[in-house]
């Protein structure tokens, strides 16, 4: 059902299941979920849309609303309670994948960055303190900080409400201007 929250059995290459808590259907036959800590480690790209009935990845989103956005125009281009083979028949993914650009969504996993990225879009207190000290040390500007944050885990994939928190918080505790 359209906007229900619930759990999703994200089917892995290798033939097991995972399932993925808090699951939210867009349109008939995807949802977008947020990749848990330990899938897909080096991908920043944290939220998912999957096809429903069989547990595939089908586009990452840095945000979750560029996710729902990629969903509702996937929506738009096929119906996605059909089976995988089928849909694999009727979309061309290089059509799909510009189309889904325009949303800033991306192939499933394909921009990993360095290291165990899957905490991109949460931060703790102690990563502003730690991102403080750092700006602090350096002699950062507000401004300086706030382009260090958006190439830099896990910043750059906040909401931009989250993001601004964020930012000023760090800036008034490095005492930048």
């Amino acid at each position: 059902m359209i906007g229900e929250v619930r759990d999703y059995q994200l089917a892995m290459a290798d033939g097991q299941a995972y399932t993925v808590p808090l699951a939210k259907e867009i349109v008939p036959g995807l949802l977008v979920y947020r990749i848990p800590e330990g899938l897909h480690p080096s991908s920043p790209h944290r939220w998912r849309i999957g096809h429903e009935t069989s547990g595939r990845a089908v586009a990452d989103a840095m945000l979750p609303e560029d996710a729902v956005k990629g969903a509702e125009l996937l929506g738009t281009l096929a119906d996605w309670t059909k089976d995988v083979a089928t849909l694999r028949v009727e979309l061309n993914p290089n059509v799909l994948f510009t189309k889904l650009s325009y949303v800033y969504c991306i192939a499933p996993a394909s921009e990993p960055m360095r290291g165990d990225v899957s905490s991109n879009g949460t931060y703790t207190d102690a990563d502003i303190a730690e991102a403080a000290a750092e700006a602090k040390a350096n002699g950062f500007s507000a401004a300086d900080i706030l382009v260090a944050m958006s190439h830099t885990v896990p910043w750059m994939g906040l909401d931009t409400e989250d993001f601004n928190e964020a930012h000023n918080r760090i800036a008034a505790l490095a005492g930048a201007n």
